[in-house]
């Protein structure tokens, strides 16, 4: 197999539709303290604002998942590909009931909340205490398949 079939990576980051309404949120706050007390007010409280949103938005979608010959990185985390076993791609309800009330514990979570797709992998180290991987995708199948070693078009 040729690296192309066994390459997968993806950003999480947050959606388009978060930064729309944190911009609409600081121009709130700006509105909000530049109208009584004045606009240099105004402007450090929507800047502090900005500020702090735009680091949380890029921390929170900063994860990577990385599936490359060896390894598959999801997040801080990684292992070697030698270790994983059965690859199960969800959507929907699967993907709903594998982030709450089906999911292990000791499992190793890699999630985002505007994330409706996930790939459960299942690890066999038997010196690792997570009986598998939930990682969060916007492709469930394009990463069950690249963790597969199978190829799968472009959707």
């Amino acid at each position: 197999m040729g690296l192309e079939q066994s390459t997968y990576r993806e950003s999480l980051r947050v959606p388009v539709s978060w930064w729309i309404i944190a911009a609409a949120a600081v121009v709130t706050l700006f509105v909000i303290v530049a109208v009584p007390v004045g606009t240099p007010a105004g402007a450090v409280v929507g800047g502090l604002a900005a500020i702090l949103l735009l680091a949380l938005f890029l921390r929170y979608g900063g994860a990577r998942v990385e599936v490359d010959e060896t390894r598959f990185r999801a997040g801080r985390a990684e292992i070697d590909r030698a270790y994983l076993g059965t690859v199960e791609a969800l959507t929907g309800d699967d993907a709903r009931h594998a982030f709450g009330r089906d999911c292990d514990p000791q499992a190793f979570l890699v999630l985002r909340s505007y994330l409706r797709g996930a790939v459960r992998v299942q690890i066999t180290d038997p010196g690792d205490p997570a009986p598998y991987w939930l990682v969060g995708t916007r492709h469930p199948d394009r990463l069950a398949a690249a963790l597969s070693g199978h190829s799968v078009g472009r959707s």
